[in-house]
């Protein structure tokens, strides 16, 4: 994110997040948690809880976001405006387009055509807006203000917080007793989200890719700082900047762990060994950090894992 970009000034708490998952609650799946024995990934210790959010509408976490932002904030039915690197392009259309809504997606050159696809497939005006994500959100946000439309951010914006934070008061709901969730990082709006909505009751561990560690650097500066992105998972995991509200509740999570695009692929490919689930990187990204070794349980830990996306073509892992 840079300084152009428009931020609410408070991060929200759970009782926002509780009064948003009354509103989006008809609109949005109760996505299903599954254990999973440890042993079946090689490893010694307690079993695994997946919360397999990739089930949700549009194909990730965001329709919730998507739905919060059209819902909650006036001003929706003259028009929506999203950047994105297709996730949150494709929760915006496809809840836009539940709703009567029009939308208009402006997505960099690097989106996937699975992406793409989604976003089309559910009626949006798409806008190939530049090479990064940044760009991207430049052209929306001056299309926007020409327009009159409403902008619905991707990460950084009480709204899409409030959204994202129901996953984490569905999980703990679902599967109580847990002491650790991992969850994947791009903006934070995700993590953010569950921060504020688990704060006290969970430990929280952030995962990103080496290849963009912005809520590492953040953490590391002590301040949302740019940071160089590429990587399998950029068009997901892919913010040059940590979100300014959900690093603000960075207070909430333990720390933020690393891992390669080596342990990410590998993790694909577990993911689809032991579950028969094809998820895009992005949403490998929390198990890599087990499987890699980036982040060890301690012995009867038990450890939350989200699944959070799987907009990919298939994939050929052999």
């Amino acid at each position: 994110m840079t300084t152009t970009e428009a931020v609410a000034s408070a991060p929200p708490d759970r009782n926002a997040i509780r009064a948003a998952e009354a509103v989006i609650r008809p609109h949005v799946r109760r996505t299903p948690v599954v254990e999973v024995a440890a042993a079946d990934f090689g490893l010694d210790g307690a079993p695994f809880s997946f919360k397999l959010e990739f089930m949700q509408h549009s194909g990730t976490f965001k329709a919730r976001g998507a739905f919060a932002n059209l819902l909650i904030r006036p001003g929706a039915a003259r028009g929506v405006v999203a950047a994105s690197g297709g996730n949150h392009g494709a929760a915006v259309a496809y809840a836009a387009h539940k709703l009567g809504i029009k939308a208009h997606i402006y997505v960099p050159r690097i989106s996937s055509q699975a992406k793409i696809n989604r976003i089309l497939q559910y009626g949006a005006e798409i806008v190939i807006g530049g090479d990064s994500y940044i760009d991207a959100y430049n052209a929306s946000h001056a299309f926007a203000a020409e327009h009159g439309l409403l902008e619905v951010h991707a990460y950084d914006m009480f709204e899409t917080l409030c959204g994202q934070g129901t996953v984490g008061l569905e999980w703990l709901e679902q599967a109580p007793g847990l002491d650790t969730l991992l969850v994947a990082v791009g903006g934070g709006g995700l993590i953010g989200g569950i921060a504020a909505a688990a704060a006290g009751r969970v430990r929280l561990i952030g995962v990103e890719p080496e290849n963009a560690p912005t809520l590492h650097n953040a953490i590391e500066a002590g301040r949302p700082v740019d940071v160089p992105v590429s990587g399998v998972a950029a068009d997901s995991l892919g913010a040059r900047r940590i979100g300014s509200l959900s690093f603000s509740l960075s207070g909430f999570i333990d720390r933020s762990v690393l891992v390669t695009d080596e342990a990410i692929i590998a993790a694909q490919k577990t993911i689809w060994d032991v579950l028969r689930v094809a998820v895009e990187p992005g949403g490998a990204a929390a198990l890599a950090a087990v499987l890699s070794g980036r982040y060890v349980p301690a012995p009867g830990e038990k450890v939350g894992v989200l699944l959070c996306g799987a907009n990919t073509t298939a994939v050929k892992f052999d």
